[in-house]
């Protein structure tokens, strides 16, 4: 029985050794920059690839974080397997002597102060390390700022660009364009519970409380998509409440901007024309508004320029033609408990409808 006992410490060891090391592992890849993983192109969400200072800020506090926690981890883990080794076996033979635990104990001791002082000293330069990144974060430069007021809803965010002109105002939904290398500031809103918006490759996440205002600014050094996400749970479709940020050039992103101020283009084939009458004679006009026709409902996002969005409902879909008929006839089946119904049409006047909605670009 003895021999059998041993055998089975020996074995209970190993496996804890095992374990141990690859969960360090674990935590020191991310430190190493390895876990950081391949470059996710167009709609990248990726905290280990910051493309602002903002981000930047927030991943070099997370990198000593983890360095400490890391350090400080393997430190106690190899103080637990140094005390299990050296511990005095005791057998069925050999009772374990009360006096000898009682002398040795008083080494430990010491070694437990010691690593109480050193965790104390260590939390005190995370919080200085959490205070200055704090500073650091609003110390942003917001000359020649783009102002973005962001709403949440269930499920989707509506952005409108504020202007001291008011015809320089225009409304979008889930995709953001900023100007690379020039600062934005976003008031976010929450229209009916609890958001979080997040974009990880541009910074840290803030709250949406309804009935209270919050504010978030950040800025894109270098070009790209990265995809935003709700990152606080918020009903059913939570999964399904995406936002692309789009970081282009200061010249592309003032084309699209004067694009998104322009009124719904005009329907250039008979088929589009009858796709407005669709859309106007329709249900549709009771919630989304289109800029130059007398549909101005605020309820649901604005198709002024839906056509020239990458996707539809807040990530679910990606927009196409054919995506966009199936979303139009039956919503619940992509993303259920959104509030848009079904639309029941005949075929010709749905195909006709998305011919109109896809020419608005």
């Amino acid at each position: 029985m003895p021999c059998q006992r041993n055998v089975a410490e020996r074995r209970s060891r190993i496996a804890f050794l095992r374990a141990a090391a690859a969960f360090a592992l674990g935590l020191l890849l991310p430190l190493l920059g390895l876990a950081a993983g391949p470059d996710l192109g167009a709609g990248s969400q990726d905290a280990f690839r910051q493309a602002g200072p903002q981000a930047a800020h927030i991943l070099d506090l997370w990198r000593l974080t983890l360095a400490i926690c890391s350090a400080v981890f393997v430190a106690v883990l190899v103080a637990f397997l140094y005390a299990i080794w050296q511990a005095p076996r005791a057998s069925e033979s050999r009772p374990p002597d009360l006096s000898v635990l009682q002398r040795e104990e008083r080494g430990p001791r010491r070694s437990v102060l010691i690593g109480i002082v050193i965790s104390t000293l260590l939390l005190f330069v995370l919080i200085v390390a959490s205070v200055l990144t704090d500073r650091a974060l609003a110390a942003l430069s917001l000359r020649d700022a783009v102002h973005i007021e962001v709403t949440a809803h269930q499920w989707w965010w509506e952005a409108r660009y504020d202007d001291e002109d008011p015809s320089r105002v225009c409304n979008v939904a889930n995709e953001l364009h900023i100007p690379v290398n020039r600062p934005v500031l976003l008031t976010l809103k929450a229209d009916d519970v609890i958001h979080s918006f997040w974009v990880p490759n541009l910074g840290g996440k803030k709250d949406l409380i309804p009935g209270r205002t919050a504010t978030l600014q950040l800025r894109a050094d270098r070009p790209g998509t990265y995809r935003g996400q709700c990152a606080e749970f918020c009903g059913l479709q939570h999964a399904w409440m995406a936002m692309l940020v789009v970081a282009e050039s200061g010249d592309d992103y003032e084309a699209w901007a004067e694009r998104q101020r322009a009124p719904a283009a005009e329907p250039a084939e008979d088929a589009q024309q009858r796709g407005r009458d669709v859309f106007m004679s329709s249900t549709c006009v009771m919630c989304h508004a289109i800029s130059g026709t007398s549909a101005g409902a605020t309820r649901a996002p604005d198709l002024t320029h839906v056509g020239s969005r990458r996707m539809l409902a807040a990530g679910a879909l990606p927009n196409t033609r054919e995506q966009l008929a199936r979303w139009i006839a039956d919503p619940q089946q992509y993303k259920p408990g959104t509030n848009m119904p079904p639309v029941q049409l005949p075929q010709a006047d749905l195909e006709n409808l998305v011919a109109y909605l896809s020419r608005l670009q």
